[in-house]
């Protein structure tokens, strides 16, 4: 392998990956990136509770491989690790329905939320419990 190249390919990728930050003014939402966007249908540049929840059912009903209703650990794929799969569970029948994958959505976002606004936006997304929220809505 040729190592001379490698430093050049590498400065690329960082200033590639530099110029995917853009500077927002103050007071305006800069729009979010796909597949972000997809959380966005109004387009405000960010995701409120109800958009979340919006996203999270269409996951839900995607992941119902048996068309139960509810979600087993292993219909979750990931989304749940097995030792926090019981605390969403607190009816303990080793299922999530939907009403405890929305309340689950819930926490995750007031989490995210760190400026208390009701909403999500592209930084807050992307905090580690944005990262936790998006595992549910995604």
């Amino acid at each position: 392998m040729n190592y001379r190249n490698i430093k050049p390919v590498q400065a690329a990728c960082i200033v590639i990956a530099l110029c995917g930050f853009a500077t927002v003014q103050a007071g305006a939402a800069a729009p979010l990136k796909p597949p972000l966007s997809a959380l966005d249908p109004d387009k405000d540049g960010t995701v409120s509770l109800e958009e979340a929840k919006a996203a999270a059912d269409r996951k839900f009903d995607a992941l119902d491989a048996d068309h139960d209703g509810t979600l087993t650990l292993q219909e979750t794929k990931g989304t749940f690790l097995k030792s926090t799969f019981p605390k969403a569970d607190p009816d303990k029948d080793k299922t999530l329905d939907k009403t405890e994958w929305e309340a689950q959505v819930e926490q995750r976002f007031k989490a995210a939320d760190t400026n208390r606004d009701g909403t999500l936006d592209a930084k807050e997304l992307a905090s580690p419990a944005g990262m936790r929220l998006l595992k549910l809505v995604q």
